[in-house]
C-alpha cells in the first residue's frame, strides 16, 4: 500500500483552490472548488440519513457532466464505492448490471431513469436524477425524509463553511472505491474491483510525470464511466486545481476542434481515433501530394515543411498544450512515425481498467517509437516468454494498481491473476532493455498463419486504415486465408459519386497496394465490405469476437 490516498488528495486540492473555477460544462456556468464541496457534503447528509454506510454501493448512470463528476466526488469520499456505468448499455443490460452490483440508491439522467423499471431493481432504495439533484423517486420513505432535511442539516452544521470544515472519510487505501462494469474486447461485462490504494497511486504517477498546474484548462470528451477518461480527464486535473470543462455529448472531431481551438487545453488525453481522424483526413492529403513527396525528401527543405505542417496541427489542438497523450488503442504506425518524424509532442500509454487504468507511460520526449512507454513506478511488468527482448510473450504484472478482482466473480478472476499474484494482461508484446513496452496485440486476436507465423492483424489493418475511401477495417482468418472486412468512407464516395463497382475496383487495387508493403505471409487474400461501423468497446477498441468464427 501507498502511503498517499486519494481522499486527501481531493480534500487539498479543494482547500487550496476554493475560490477557483473546477468543473463546467461545456458553453456553461461553472462551479468552483468551493460549490463543489458545498454540493458534496449534502450528498453526504442524504447518504448518511438514508442509511448508506462505508462500502455500501451507489450506482451513477449519465452522460459525461459535471454533476456525475460531483456525485463521484461525493461518494469515494464519503467511504462508499462507486458504480460508474456507461450509459450506452440498453436499459436491460443496465438493470442487470445495477442489480449485479448490489448498488443501493441510483443517480442517473433524467432520460435514462425512464428508460428503466425500478421495481425491476429491488436494491434501490431511491433515485436521484443527475440533471438537477432532485429526488426523482423515493422507493423507502427513509431516503424520502433523508432527501427532505438535507438543507437543514447542511445550514445548522455548516453556517458558514469554510476550508478548513473540509475533512472527508477516513477509509484505508485497501478499501474497495469503484466497481466499474465496461464490456471489454472480450465481450463478457465484468465488474472490476478497484480499491483506493489504485486509484491513489494513478493520480500519484501523474502529478509526478504529467505536465499540469493549477489553474491549467482541461478539456474532458472520454468516457467518464471509463477509468482512462475518469483518471486523466477528471480525478488527476481535479486534484491539482485544474480547470475542467466537459463535453456533454460525444464530439465529432470538429466540435472538439472547435472545443480546444476555445479552451486551449494544457494537455490532452485522446483515443487513437481522433488523432487518426485528423491524420487521414487533414495531412496525409497534404503529404501524400507527389510535389510533397518530392519536396519532403530534399534535406533542409523537408525541416521547414515539418514545422509548418506541426504549426498547423499544435493550432488544431488549441495552440497551448504541452503533451498528447494517447491511449485505449494502438496508433496507426503510419500516423506515429510521421508525428515523430516533424517533432509533434505526443505520447503513447498503455492502460486496462483492471490497473484503474495506467501501466506504462513515457513523456513525449523521451518516448521511442513503436512503444507505449515505461511500466509506472507502482507496477513490475514483464513478458512471459523465454526472450522478453526479443521473444513475443504475453504481457503480465502485479503491484499496487492492480484490481483485487471481478465482483463476485471468481473463475474470471483466478483466469485472470495466477497463484503468483501475476495479472495476464491477454496483450501480447516484447520490453527492451531501458524498459519500453512495445505491444504486438492481443493473444486472443492473433492468428496463426498456414505457414505457422504469428500474424497481428492490427498490424495490417494500421496500413489499411490509411487508404483513401475507407473508414475502418477488421482482418480475420476464413479457411486459412486472411479476409479483410472493410466499412467504407460512406460520405466520400457520395462527394464523388463513386458507383458500387468503382468502389469494388478502388478496393481491390488497394488490396494489392496494401500487401505489397507486408510480408507474404500477411497477405490479404479478399476483401469484403461491412454495410456499417464495427461495434466497439468504451476505449473504441472493435469487438472483434462480433466478427470472427470460433
Amino acid at each position: 500500500m501507498i502511503r498517499e490516498r486519494l481522499i486527501e488528495y481531493i480534500e487539498e486540492s479543494i482547500k487550496k483552490n476554493w475560490g477557483i473555477e473546477a468543473l463546467s460544462n461545456y458553453k456553461e456556468q461553472g462551479y468552483s472548488y468551493k460549490s463543489i464541496a458545498e454540493r458534496m457534503l449534502r450528498i453526504h447528509f442524504l447518504f448518511r440519513g438514508a442509511g448508506i454506510n462505508e462500502g455500501d454501493k451507489v450506482a451513477l448512470v449519465g452522460r459525461n457532466s459535471a454533476n456525475w463528476c460531483i456525485t463521484y466526488l461525493a461518494t469515494v469520499t464519503y467511504g462508499a464505492v462507486i458504480v460508474p456505468v456507461l450509459p450506452d448499455f440498453k436499459p436491460e443490460d443496465l438493470t442487470n448490471i445495477i442489480n449485479h452490483s448490489d448498488s443501493k440508491l441510483l443517480f442517473a439522467d433524467d432520460k435514462i431513469y425512464e428508460s428503466l423499471e425500478i421495481a425491476k431493481i429491488p436494491a434501490i432504495t431511491g433515485v436521484i436524477s443527475l440533471d438537477d439533484f432532485r429526488l426523482i423517486e423515493a422507493v423507502s420513505v427513509t431516503v424520502k425524509n433523508s432527501f427532505d432535511s438535507i438543507e437543514e442539516q447542511f445550514g445548522k452544521t455548516y453556517p458558514d463553511l469554510k476550508q478548513e470544515d473540509i475533512k472527508f472519510s477516513d477509509i484505508s487505501n485497501d478499501k474497495l472505491a469503484v466497481i466499474s462494469y465496461t464490456s471489454g474486447t472480450t465481450g463478457f461485462s465484468k465488474g472490476v474491483m478497484i480499491t483506493h490504494n489504485s486509484l491513489a497511486c494513478n493520480v500519484r504517477y501523474a502529478q509526478k510525470n504529467m505536465p499540469l498546474e493549477s489553474g491549467d484548462p482541461v478539456v474532458s470528451f472520454l468516457p467518464l464511466a471509463h477509468t482512462y477518461g475518469c483518471a486523466f480527464e477528471f480525478l488527476f486535473p481535479f486534484t491539482y486545481g485544474c480547470h475542467i470543462t466537459i463535453l456533454t455529448k460525444t464530439p465529432s472531431p470538429q466540435i472538439l476542434i472547435q472545443a480546444f481551438k476555445e479552451i486551449k487545453p494544457r494537455l490532452i488525453l485522446s483515443v487513437p481515433l481522433v488523432i487518426e481522424k485528423i491524420f487521414k483526413k487533414q495531412l496525409l492529403p497534404v503529404i501524400s501530394k507527389p510535389h510533397m513527396k518530392i519536396l519532403l525528401g530534399i534535406p533542409g527543405v523537408n525541416i521547414l515543411l515539418h514545422k509548418k505542417i506541426r504549426e498547423k496541427l499544435v493550432e488544431t489542438f488549441g495552440g497551448r498544450f504541452k503533451e498528447v497523450v494517447i491511449g485505449g488503442a494502438a496508433l496507426n504506425a503510419e500516423a506515429e512515425k510521421f508525428f515523430k518524424k516533424i517533432g509533434f509532442r505526443f505520447s503513447v500509454g498503455y492502460g486496462m481498467t483492471e490497473c484503474g487504468p495506467l501501466i506504462s507511460y513515457a513523456s513525449w520526449d523521451t518516448t521511442k517509437l513503436g512503444a507505449s512507454g515505461r511500466a509506472v513506478d507502482t507496477l513490475e511488468v514483464t513478458i512471459d516468454s523465454p526472450d522478453p527482448e526479443k521473444i513475443v510473450g504475453e504481457i503480465i504484472l502485479r503491484g499496487e494498481n492492480v484490481m483485487t478482482g471481478y465482483y463476485k466473480n471468481e473463475k474470471a478472476t483466478s483466469e485472470m491473476i495466477d497463484n503468483k499474484g501475476w495479472m495476464h494482461t491477454g496483450d501480447l508484446g516484447v520490453i527492451d532493455k531501458e524498459g519500453n513496452i512495445f505491444i504486438k496485440g492481443r493473444s486472443k486476436s492473433m492468428i496463426l498463419g498456414p505457414s505457422g507465423k504469428n500474424i497481428y492483424p492490427e498490424e495490417i489493418e494500421s496500413v489499411i486504415n490509411n487508404k483513401d475511401y475507407i473508414v475502418e477495417s477488421l482482418v480475420i482468418a476464413e479457411d486459412n486465408k486472411l479476409i479483410g472486412l472493410i466499412y467504407p468512407d460512406y460520405e466520400m464516395l457520395k462527394k464523388n459519386n463513386t458507383s458500387d463497382e468503382q468502389l469494388l475496383t478502388m478496393l481491390d487495387e488497394t488490396r494489392k497496394e496494401v500487401n505489397q508493403r507486408l510480408p507474404e505471409f500477411m497477405a490479404v487474400s479478399k476483401y469484403r465490405i461491412h454495410l456499417e461501423e464495427f461495434v466497439k468497446t468504451p476505449k473504441r477498441s472493435i469487438k472483434r469476437f462480433l466478427y470472427t468464427k470460433e
